[in-house]
């Protein structure tokens, strides 16, 4: 199913999605869509606490809006057969928004493959669209966004103003029972944790770098893929109005970001035959920090 780039945010997509994966459900798993494509796989039960993946959120890193794609496939036909998400899931649901930014990806298949922001129309300019990850409120308007509405950094004219962020922010402050939250990216080959927005440390960065450097080595074991984590500024750049900096300071402890392969050869234009390969030593990483979720309650 994800061997190939699709256009995961087409009306077609969802009809040909589904049936691929309905002999793998449970009758005690309760899939439900949310805003744009989202999925969530629980085994029953009020206010259990939950895990929150995206991917996608920036249009044309489409390695990311597939490796969501395998993962929906690994939890539905993990359950029951993988001891440690079996676990997982019988004491957390798990959201996963597939398309993200559903316009600005359907954008990156009909007119310009490397566009990465929303569609919104701004104010006062000819220029279109908000980087969903600069529109944040955690540092927004600070260093490491743009404030013109032409760039491709552009944060918006207000934190939240784009309808695909405030969509998850209210999810997040309605739910509150949210212990991890995850963002899928490309490409660095990186995985982050807060701050972007500032220098400061953040209170739990001692057990949140121990947790990265697991999750790395687990993702090199299987290809060799190499990794490098850290906090967003001290790994990559200042960024302000990031998601995960949100999360993390609304009490989401085991906040985190990848940026998927590769390192620069082939970019934004990874080669199809490697999505399989990306997404499944993604998924070992992405289990070693549900694996932590699950054991450190807080």
């Amino acid at each position: 199913l994800a061997n190939t780039f699709k256009n995961y945010s087409a009306p077609s997509f969802l009809p040909s999605f589904l049936p691929s994966f309905l002999p793998s459900f449970l009758p005690s798993f309760l899939p439900s869509f949310l805003f744009s494509f989202s999925l969530q796989f629980s085994t029953g039960g009020a206010n259990r606490p939950a895990i929150w993946i995206d991917t996608g959120i920036h249009s044309r890193e489409w390695v990311s809006q597939a490796t969501g794609v395998v993962f929906a496939k690994k939890i539905l036909e993990g359950y029951g057969n993988d001891a440690s998400l079996t676990s997982i899931l019988d004491n957390f649901d798990i959201f996963l928004e597939i398309v993200t930014n559903p316009d600005g990806f359907a954008f990156t298949h009909t007119k310009n493959r490397m566009w990465r922001k929303t569609r919104s129309h701004q104010s006062g300019s000819s220029c279109v669209g908000v980087d969903p990850n600069r529109n944040w409120d955690a540092g927004f308007g600070g260093a490491g966004a743009s404030g013109n509405p032409c760039s491709d950094s552009y944060r918006g004219p207000f934190a939240n103003s784009e309808s695909e962020v405030k969509a998850i922010v209210d999810f997040v402050q309605n739910h509150g029972n949210i212990k991890a939250f995850i963002s899928i990216h490309s490409y660095s080959q990186l995985l982050l944790y807060p701050y972007g927005y500032t220098s400061q440390k953040v209170a739990d960065q001692a057990e949140l770098d121990a947790v990265a450097k697991k999750a790395v080595d687990a993702l090199q074991s299987l290809h060799g893929t190499k990794y490098t984590y850290g906090s967003i500024i001290t790994t990559i750049y200042q960024a302000s109005g990031g998601s995960i900096d949100w999360t993390y300071n609304q009490g989401i402890k085991y906040s985190y970001a990848f940026e998927l392969r590769d390192t620069g050869r082939y970019g934004f234009m990874l080669p199809a035959n490697q999505i399989i390969p990306t997404a499944e030593e993604t998924w070992l990483a992405l289990m070693v920090i549900l694996e932590h979720t699950r054991d450190h309650p807080y």
